[in-house]
């Protein structure tokens, strides 16, 4: 709230070179906020794979929580003025990709109840695969696996 009223105030004073640097640098803060809540949710979506394709199983519970996630994502990443989207399909794979290990931490910790370390899951399953079936939800297309 403080930028924005620092952000009236540049405009009233007619300083628009400095009020675009706020803009720009506002900008920056909602992509980065945006980009860390997609991160969160893609743990939970890529968690929730891992488990079904490791135990070979699914639970109405995980599947309601990848759904839920699934359309978080969606919903945090829809620009809703301008249309399209705030982060790309290769920039969605690239926040995946960086949640992946947590998610895998948080799968060994709750797959076959946690008897498996993370390593031993990690075989389990073939992380290009899961990577496509999350992309796959997630821009709404059906996984090529």
């Amino acid at each position: 709230m403080e930028e924005l009223m620092e952000l009236k105030e540049l405009l009233h004073r007619g300083k628009v070179a400095e009020a675009l640097v706020l803009v720009e640098e506002l900008e920056e803060m909602s992509k980065s906020d945006k980009l860390n809540k997609i991160f969160s949710y893609g743990i939970i979506v890529l968690l929730h794979l891992i488990k079904k394709v490791a135990e070979n199983r699914t639970t109405k519970s995980w599947e309601t929580s990848i759904f839920n996630s699934i359309k978080q994502i969606q919903r945090t990443n829809k620009r809703h003025k301008a249309k399209g989207t705030y982060l790309t399909e290769e920039e969605l794979v690239e926040t995946l990709e960086d949640a992946y290990e947590s998610a895998l931490k948080s799968a060994a910790l709750e797959a076959f109840e946690g008897i498996y370390d993370v390593e031993e899951i990690a075989k389990m399953v073939n992380r290009d695969d899961i990577m496509k079936m999350a992309i796959a939800l997630i821009v709404d297309k059906q996984p090529e696996i």
